[in-house]
């Protein structure tokens, strides 16, 4: 009987290591998007400033 309950504490021991094991897989592919989603920021952000610097030179050669 004792033998029983240790095998189901360590069954349900491994099951919250699987289970903790996915939450930190989660967790950091969430950070790893988050991290993307900054450079795509950051690279719309570059490439509209080129852009507005592309117009101002435009239009300084107008004048």
């Amino acid at each position: 009987e004792r033998e029983r309950a240790r095998a189901g504490e360590r069954e349900r021991a491994r099951a919250g290591e699987r289970e903790s094991a996915s939450e930190r897989e989660s967790e950091s592919a969430r950070g790893r998007e988050k991290e993307s989603e900054r450079a795509r920021a950051g690279k719309r952000e570059r490439e509209s400033e080129s852009a507005r610097e592309r117009e101002r030179e435009s239009a300084s050669e107008r004048e």
